[in-house]
């Protein structure tokens, strides 16, 4: 059974895909109302799924007439989205929670499958990666931009 941290993800992910900008404005307490739940809750599903590594902006206002806008990034190129990936988000170093978020968005994207993104993430993995934290992190974000850059010219 999924947890209501899924469910909520789900429908919001639900409602980007019918949206015809790709954004979507939402409140925190109506949603909060439709799924009987505290507003942090929201906070938590936002803040953990609807990230920059997973292709996500998100802006808020709060008070009142507060809002949460998400929008999902679009690829415009794949030039661009390795100047992205490798120099934005990966940089010198990367954790493996942040590098598996970029993995699986090129998988959302089409870009690697299920077999190659299970690699990816096998190979940047702390199993295999058997070093002290800071290289370690190090090393992953030059596998994963390696990859990422291997997988681009395909």
């Amino acid at each position: 059974m999924r947890n209501i941290s899924d469910i909520i993800e789900q429908h919001l992910k639900g409602i980007l895909t019918q949206s015809p900008n790709g954004s979507i404005e939402i409140q925190r307490s109506e949603l909060a109302d439709l799924f009987q739940c505290v507003p942090s809750q929201i906070n938590y599903v936002i803040n953990t799924r609807f990230t920059v590594q997973k292709g996500y902006i998100v802006e808020s206002k709060r008070g009142g007439g507060g809002y949460i806008r998400i929008r999902k990034v679009q690829i415009v190129s794949k030039a661009r989205l390795q100047e992205l990936l490798t120099e934005e988000l990966i940089g010198e170093s990367i954790s493996q929670s942040v590098g598996n978020a970029i993995v699986e968005r090129l998988q959302e994207e089409g870009l690697v499958n299920a077999k190659e993104a299970a690699l990816m993430k096998i190979a940047t993995s702390r199993n295999v990666l058997t070093l002290e934290s800071e290289l370690r992190d190090r090393l992953r974000a030059n596998i994963l931009k390696q990859m990422i850059a291997a997988i681009l010219l395909k």
